[in-house]
């Protein structure tokens, strides 16, 4: 990883309210047309095409910071190509990492009494995503989320903080950019609400481990953006799949802020020192 490049990167606070004021302003219309009744096909469409441009902005946001430098604009093809770096090991936790965490999250349940038909695969989905299939949402909002976010968004806080202090504020910034989803009727994030407290307050801790492993590996295969899309898709299939009760998600998120401490005790010249870093960084696991 070049320092200089990421120096580059000198936007944040522009890209960040650019980011998550213009979201939100689709997606607080889109929830105040979701509860408008009666339901006609033509409201639901408007539904989700501002839920879908509120997702799509981002992206879009970060194309018109990088386009004009040519700097920069070089160096989101390498990184769109760049497969160098991607060791067995790393590919291994962004493919399982999940997986394996929700199913031992589950089998810990089982020792509070909860069921063991949590295993079972649901044969559905939790949420709704209106217009769109859920499965096309579980493909495309993760893609276009990493899209914007390691092309832009997350070299842009590291030019001027240390990773995890850059992961934290973004971990922040991004439980805020999701807020106006729990108002859109059906969506993931409203059932979150409707479900309790506990289970919306675990969605915004479970996204301070998500970001730390996130950038774990984006930063050990020098900035690979195609690893945190494929992180990012796991997340949301592998907690769709079974019929995992809430409460294992919690525990799930317990799992994953150990793995995330894990990581940070072992990279710690990476996460707590501010550019330029030195080449043993990578080093570590």
């Amino acid at each position: 990883m070049s320092p200089n490049i990421i120096k580059a990167y000198r936007s944040p606070l522009t890209f960040y309210a650019l980011s998550l004021f213009i979201p939100w302003g689709f997606w607080f219309l889109s929830g105040y047309i979701s509860h408008l009744t009666p339901s006609a096909s033509y409201l639901q469409w408007l539904v989700g095409i501002f839920s879908f441009a509120g997702l799509v902005a981002p992206v879009l946001i970060a194309i018109s910071f990088i386009m004009p430098d040519q700097r920069l604009r070089n160096d989101l093809l390498g990184r769109i190509f760049n497969f160098n770096r991607i060791k067995p090991h790393y590919l291994l936790v962004t493919v399982f990492l999940m997986l394996v965490s929700i199913l031992l999250a589950q089998a810990i349940s089982l020792f509070f009494g909860y069921s063991a038909d949590q295993f079972q695969f649901r044969g559905g989905y939790t949420f709704s995503s209106g217009v769109f299939p859920v499965w096309f949402m579980l493909l495309a909002a993760p893609l276009l989320e990493e899209l914007a976010w390691h092309s832009y968004g997350t070299d842009c806080l590291r030019s001027r903080y240390n990773l995890f202090t850059a992961s934290v504020i973004f971990a922040v910034f991004w439980a805020f950019w999701h807020f106006p989803l729990s108002f859109i009727k059906d969506y993931y994030h409203s059932n979150l609400v409707e479900e309790g407290l506990l289970y919306s307050l675990n969605f915004v801790v479970s996204l301070i481990p998500f970001v730390i492993i996130l950038n774990w590996l984006y930063y050990k295969t020098e900035r690979n953006i195609l690893l945190p899309v494929i992180f990012h898709i796991t997340a949301g299939f592998f907690n769709e799949i079974f019929a995992t009760h809430p409460i294992s998600k919690v525990i799930q998120t317990g799992l994953l802020l150990v793995f995330s401490v894990f990581l940070l005790l072992h990279n710690k010249t990476m996460f707590f020192q501010r550019l330029p870093i030195p080449s043993q960084t990578f080093k570590s696991i």
